[in-house]
């Protein structure tokens, strides 16, 4: 009885031994276990994303139409402004002395230089007046033989220079009376110091944000120099440079999302506006520029940003990690397809292209075993399925 225990131990050890070496010739015969995706279906967006910053359309530089010294500033980096709104004071002492001169010239017009054109604009007349009867009377006399021709003669000279007195005084009162020439260009010169003067007094032209100022108190400045630097309201937009190699899907208008790094949990809508026509060959990139579609004023000039631009969408379509793809070139590929646990090459055209997802539109089929790392072609393996990226960002 006890060699008949003895001898069931020893046939069951030697089965478990054969059972055990069996099953590590069957696992050698199925090859190592490699990691890899099952192909399946589901919604897909393609999408570029990269860095930007904030940058505006329309930077309105402000300056000075006069040569003067900087007597107040009133606004500094950062202030909103609203158009007439004081920005810079100049010293105005030249300008208002020049305003006094004129305004005394133009009294002095009015009060003494008129009266007096008028005044020997009369006397002129009456003068006239008096030699015409002179010249009559002595007509008179000489028809009745009475006056010599000499003493005519000299009334009418008399006549023909008052009257060329009279008419001068008549063109000079004309000068200076209301609205004449003399008042109009008095007029001119006293508005032309009055815009002299306004000149001194720096306003905004448009409604925005100062974004820099170069001048302060007691600076001297000049035409043509830029004091202030002035982005206009609404008019912010985000300068992408993008690298060149992710231009190819790019288009006008365009969905983005643009969220700044200093406001992470605020998401802007845009589009993309405007793509430059030539790639700055020194960096390689490409400025693509975005529109904002809503009001953000905590936005600032020169501000980083995220961009991520809608470039593409499936409703469903056959994605593949590109960490399977092989010996990638444009739209076509490689994998290492697992079929009946063998290994084959399989070429593969893709669709829409992603960072990390892409479109097979041949060569695969959903439910299909793909590996990720290399193996030999007609090699057994058995893989380990990954789970594919969920969610349909790309």
């Amino acid at each position: 009885m006890p060699a008949a225990k003895t001898n069931r131990r020893a046939l069951l050890l030697i089965i478990s031994v054969l059972l055990l070496a069996g099953w590590m010739i069957w696992r050698q015969l199925q090859g190592p276990e490699l990691p890899g995706y099952r192909l399946e279906t589901r919604p897909l967006v393609q999408r570029v994303v990269a860095s930007g910053e904030v940058d505006s359309q329309s930077l309105a530089q402000v300056g000075s139409e006069i040569t003067g010294v900087i007597a107040v500033r009133h606004v500094r980096e950062g202030d909103a402004v609203k158009a007439g709104d004081l920005l810079l004071e100049l010293r105005d002492d030249e300008q208002r002395a020049r305003l006094r001169e004129a305004e005394a010239a133009l009294q002095q017009l009015i009060d003494s230089s008129r009266p007096q054109a008028q005044a020997t604009l009369r006397e002129a007349q009456n003068n006239l007046e008096q030699a015409d009867r002179e010249l009559q009377r002595r007509e008179t006399l000489f028809e009745r033989k009475l006056l010599a021709s000499e003493a005519l003669e000299q009334a009418r000279r008399a006549t023909l220079t008052a009257r060329v007195v009279r008419d001068r005084a008549r063109f000079a009162a004309a000068a200076v009376g209301e609205g004449g020439s003399e008042e109009q260009v008095l007029r001119q010169r006293l508005e032309a110091a009055r815009a002299n003067l306004a000149k001194a007094r720096i306003h905004a032209q448009v409604d925005g944000i100062v974004q820099t100022r170069e001048v302060e108190p007691g600076d001297l400045v000049q035409p043509g120099r830029t004091l202030l630097t002035i982005a206009r309201s609404g008019s912010s937009e985000i300068l992408l440079p993008l690298d060149e190699k992710n231009l190819a899907p790019i288009e006008l208008g365009q969905a983005a999302r643009i969220i700044a790094d200093a406001y992470s949990d605020r998401v802007l809508p845009a589009r993309v506006s405007f793509i430059a026509p030539s790639v700055d060959t020194a960096r390689g990139t490409i400025d693509v520029h975005l529109d904002l579609l809503e009001p953000a004023d905590f936005l600032r000039q020169g501000m980083t940003v995220s961009v991520n631009i809608e470039t593409g969408r499936r409703e469903q379509a056959l994605v593949l990690p590109n960490d399977a793809l092989r010996a990638r070139d444009g739209t076509r590929a490689q994998v290492l397809r697992v079929n009946d646990g063998a290994v084959e090459r399989v070429s593969v055209r893709l669709g829409m292209l992603g960072t990390a997802l892409s479109e097979v539109s041949e060569g695969l089929a959903a439910g299909d075993l793909v590996l990720i790392g290399d193996a030999e072609e007609g090699q057994r393996v058995r893989v380990r399925e990954q789970a594919i990226p969920t969610g349909i960002q790309d």
